[in-house]
């Protein structure tokens, strides 16, 4: 399985491919799998994590607040939105309350964060000037559903091969899907299940409608 490299995609942005599926809203949970391992997104940075969920993705204050409880930046917990540097390249987690004393220390703000404070995040350099970048997004528990369909609407970028992989394993169910263009055009389900078919390509812009 590969990983969603910005710089990668950046240089070869032209001729990165778009595939959009069109299916009902009972197969999304199908590509969760992409979701949770991350996805490409293009963003202004260096930016704060605020700017980046609010204002450029569009998700609303009281949101941000009430539902993205927890929030990972590098790997790192944060407790704030108003200092961390999301810089290019960067990997953001985003996760409503998890459950259990686990959950409680990661959550933002959480009486027991003091617990975690050697991987917690302290990131407020910013590398370079404001600029169009490429950062990796993954999305965990209920916001798979909430948001999952927000992201897909916009498109995602995706290695290739884990397109590919997900495709040919899931085949069975997402031949249902009611419409499937690449590059705009209409092809055929049973074309997507050639494993050669995106040979040519390290990464693939995808699309998802929901019905």
């Amino acid at each position: 399985m590969g990983n969603v490299d910005g710089k990668a995609v950046e240089k070869h942005q032209d001729t990165v491919p778009h595939i959009s599926l069109t299916m009902g809203r009972e197969l999304l949970g199908e590509f969760f799998p992409i979701l949770q391992k991350g996805f490409g997104v293009e963003a202004t940075v260096p930016c704060t994590i605020k700017n980046l969920l609010c204002d450029q993705f569009g998700f609303s204050q009281l949101y941000v607040s009430e539902r993205i409880t927890t929030i990972f930046l590098n790997g790192k917990a944060t407790d704030s939105i108003e200092e961390p540097i999301v810089n290019e390249q960067s990997t953001i987690a985003l996760s409503a309350a998890m459950p259990g004393v686990v959950g409680a220390t990661m959550r933002r703000g959480s009486y027991y964060a003091s617990m975690r404070s050697a991987i917690t995040c302290t990131d407020k350099e910013k590398t370079g000037a404001c600029m169009e970048g490429m950062i990796k997004v993954k999305l965990f528990n209920l916001l798979l559903i909430e948001l999952g369909p927000e992201f897909f609407k916009k498109g995602v970028i995706v290695t290739s091969s884990d397109l590919s992989d997900l495709l040919f394993k899931k085949s069975d169910k997402l031949q249902q899907c009611k419409e499937v263009l690449i590059g705009g055009k209409p092809v055929a389900w049973i074309s997507l299940k050639q494993s050669d078919i995106f040979a040519d390509y390290e990464y693939i812009k995808l699309f998802i409608v929901l019905t």
